[in-house]
């Protein structure tokens, strides 16, 4: 075997697993959103009713809990499509994949920090503890419902106009890209619910890419 050659079956394997990855990414993720928009008010003056209520910090801490291994599948997922496009890929819309993939993570890890600090202040009512629950409260849904969005907005773009020029995604999937791209860029916020239309994207996508890959290939005689 030549020093180029790939090994049996690797072609299909990596978008299995990209799939695979893909989908379990966006299942965490769509829980972690849900699970934050319900437990965190959307007025700063119900701080009282919330640090006295136990099912808040609970469902709080679950989405905590279900935040790494969401960023793991994610970025595994990243790396694995960027390996099934191979080195046909456009440069520009792959670092805008790459780079925005990254950063999205980079900014939900930072939401999860935040989140850890509204737990930490849980069990006190005290004015200035009251203060910092407010600061962390909107600092948590800026970013999932702000920056987190955009910056998801960028990834679908990316992906998408990368998936599309290399025949990748049918007409259907492309046109379904960009009004997702549109809806985070523009609508979320407006109504922070409408975020979970990224993981649904994701889980979409990693459906395709698993259904081809499980299609039948003639092997070479």
């Amino acid at each position: 075997m030549g020093a180029t050659d790939e090994p049996p079956g690797r072609a299909l394997r990596t978008p299995r697993a990209a799939g695979a990855a893909g989908m379990l990414s966006a299942l965490l993720l769509g829980t972690v959103v849900v699970l934050v928009h319900a437990a965190i008010p959307d007025h700063p003056t119900d701080a009282g009713a919330w640090l006295a209520d136990g099912s808040s910090r609970d469902s709080l801490n679950v989405a905590l809990q279900l935040v790494p291994f969401a960023g793991i599948f994610f970025l595994w997922f990243m790396g694995a499509v960027r390996d099934y496009v191979g080195a046909a890929e456009d440069k520009f819309f792959a670092t805008l994949f790459f780079g925005s993939g990254v950063l999205y993570l980079a900014v939900i890890f930072v939401l999860a920090a935040a989140v850890g600090g509204l737990l930490a202040l849980a069990g006190s009512a005290s004015s200035a503890q009251l203060r910092m629950w407010e600061y962390g409260r909107h600092l948590t849904l800026v970013l999932l419902s702000s920056y987190s969005t955009r910056i998801a907005a960028v990834f679908v773009l990316s992906a998408t106009t990368l998936c599309h020029r290399l025949g990748m995604f049918p007409r259907w999937l492309t046109w379904s890209g960009y009004a997702v791209a549109v809806v985070l860029l523009f609508v979320v916020s407006t109504d922070a619910w409408f975020a979970l239309v990224f993981p649904l994207w994701v889980l979409v996508v990693s459906a395709r890419v698993l259904r081809v890959a499980l299609r039948p290939t003639t092997q070479p005689e």
